[in-house]
């Protein structure tokens, strides 16, 4: 729905601005010390610059300079930028887990833009948990809002093959300790499987999520294929940038492009992308910021029609580097042509199919088109079961087929660190047949429900050469991970559920393909064990952990704080 263009004294930071008093005396003079003058700020379009740049996220290394690109585009435009710091969400070093954090830089995304006079926001992001949680804390807000995503980082090489930044990590990883590679071979892997800035560049959470931004059209259109390091990316920053100023003056918001609509093309898109299991989780909480109530079983409803046609990484054989040169998310999108919603609204003004015109694809085997997919049917599975009453999810392209229909019996332990210290113990009882299960490893149990769903393989197997097994946790998954791992069990052990009850030798059956996840222990068994079962204690007394801990929801209703979803919306500060 096309908007009347706004006036300069409509715009929001008007009321800090414009007015003839003594608070606006106050704003103005201010602004005017940091050195900006009248013409700079006066009847323009505020525009926020929320950049999660850091020195401990090399995925956003190069977010210094693309601010500034967003800056030219955003003056070029007739706008006032101002950048502001958020906290950075950086994957390979924030303990226990980036998922504890996501929903504090929501919240920091939604109470920087109520608080400041901001008229529009460009959002940075890219490292997994970066792209929902500013997406959710712009929606929450509901101002103009366009999302530049880091890009990809470079291929990895290591002899002259082609490494996957997570996925070949997992690996070689695996190699080392079943002795097939020496380590210095795991050194040179080390040094050469992450060669720039940029996030993974495998189809893991990352890629994953930045393609959903794009899909949902939360982002200029093929901006989310880009390699970081290209030079159609610093254009695609500024051009954002421009776009921006244009979308305050159409008051073009968050809430006419999030549609029930636009977030089916996202669910489709992940299944084409056989991409990462994390996905469901940041859709269910983002569609919840716009008043969407997604049930997990859409998702599975649309795996059961939509073909995997991303041959990427680690459900496939390319990177994200080769994915762009094949023609990108366009392509893919192009090649998805009836299953999607293309009257869709975007960033840009135009519809998603407006958006996808004249879209090629350039290698047919990086990415297929619907009559030679990688997989006939959607990367992700939604499972049920007494084992998991309220949904688990796995990715059947990234498991051995031969474990997607399999009864074992159960190795449980019962934390993360009883695991690390038995599971390659010479004399566990554990066979290639056996079901590993992790247990308090969910939202609070973890706390935070850490990406420790791909469970190792005990030592003696991968000698024996065993490189997939059965494993189950109430965990997530790296999206670079592979591995028959059952995740997100719900509810989780922690609060009590099934999965707090297995016991070593309990046999569990696992069928994908009807969606069975079954304990096969009777129920007045289970009702024996659960009256003997025992809460653990609190991970947090104080702070945002206690906070996190009162108010977090299960993996099936996104993780999300409940009071996000109730009480009515926030008003803007009064000027005082």
């Amino acid at each position: 729905m096309a908007h009347p263009r706004k006036r300069p004294e409509e715009l929001r930071s008007h009321r800090w601005f414009g007015a003839k008093d003594l608070r606006a005396f106050g704003h103005r003079s201010r602004t005017l010390q940091m050195g900006y003058s009248r013409e700079d700020f006066a009847g323009k379009p505020v525009i926020a610059i929320l950049n999660t740049w850091s020195d401990i996220n090399p995925c956003h290394a190069h977010f210094r300079t693309r601010a500034e690109e967003v800056k030219r585009g955003v003056w070029q435009a007739g706008g006032f930028p101002l950048e502001m710091p958020a906290i950075a969400l950086a994957e390979p070093f924030q303990k226990p887990s980036t998922m504890l954090y996501r929903n504090l830089l929501a919240m920091e995304t939604e109470e920087l833009l109520r608080s400041y006079p901001v008229d529009g926001v460009v959002l940075m992001g890219g490292c997994d948990k970066t792209t929902p949680a500013l997406i959710m804390g712009a929606t929450s807000m509901n101002l103009p809002a366009i999302y530049v995503p880091a890009g990809p980082m470079l291929r990895g090489n290591w002899h002259g093959e082609h490494l996957g930044s997570g996925t070949d990590s997992w690996k070689y990883w695996a190699e080392l300790r079943a002795g097939t590679i020496d380590e210095q071979a795991w050194q040179e892997v080390e040094s050469g499987i992450a060669r720039s800035f940029g996030h993974c560049m495998v189809m893991g959470t990352a890629s994953t999520m930045t393609s959903v931004a794009e899909t949902l059209g939360l982002t200029l259109p093929g901006a989310a294929s880009i390699p970081a390091a290209d030079a159609n990316h610093p254009r695609m920053a500024t051009e954002s940038g421009r776009r921006v100023v244009d979308m305050v003056w159409e008051d073009l918001r968050p809430a006419e492009i999030l549609t029930p609509a636009a977030f089916d093309n996202a669910i489709t898109v992940v299944h084409a992308l056989s991409g990462s299991t994390n996905a469901i989780i940041h859709l269910v909480a983002m569609a919840g910021r716009a008043g969407i109530d997604l049930k997990l079983e859409r998702f599975d409803e649309l795996a059961r029609t939509t073909p995997v046609l991303a041959n990427v990484q680690p459900a496939g054989k390319y990177l994200m580097e080769d994915f762009y040169y094949a023609g990108g998310l366009r392509a893919l999108l192009a090649n998805l042509n009836g299953k999607l919603n293309l009257g869709c609204r975007t960033v840009n003004g135009m519809a998603l199919g407006q958006n996808i015109e004249g879209a090629r694809t350039y290698n047919e085997d990086v990415i297929r088109n619907r009559g030679n997919p990688v997989s006939a049917i959607g990367g992700l599975a939604v499972l049920r079961g007494n084992l998991a009453p309220d949904g688990a999810v796995i990715k059947p392209t990234a498991a051995e087929p031969r474990l997607l229909k399999h009864i074992g019996a159960a190795v449980v332990f019962r934390d993360y660190n009883h695991m690390a210290a038995r599971i390659d113990d010479e004399n566990l009882k554990v066979d290639a047949d056996s079901v590993i299960v992790l247990q308090n490893a969910g939202p609070l149990g973890g706390p935070g429900m850490p990406e420790w769903g791909q469970l190792p393989i005990p030592k003696k197997l991968l000698r024996e050469g065993v490189r997939d097994m059965v494993r189950i946790s109430d965990a997530r998954m790296s999206g670079t991970s592979y591995g028959a791992c059952v995740l997100h069990v719900a509810p989780e052990s922690y609060l009590g559920g099934p999965l707090a009850l297995v016991k070593d030798g309990d046999r569990i059956e696992l069928d994908v393909e009807r969606r069975r996840l079954q304990l096969h222990v009777d129920d007045a068994e289970l009702m024996r064990r659960r009256r003997l079962w025992q809460p653990p204690a609190p991970h947090y007394a104080r702070g945002y952990g206690a906070l996190y801990a009162k108010h977090i929801t299960q993996a099936n209703q996104g993780c999300d704080f409940d009071f996000m979803h109730a009480g009515a919306p926030t008003p803007d500060p009064e000027i005082h």
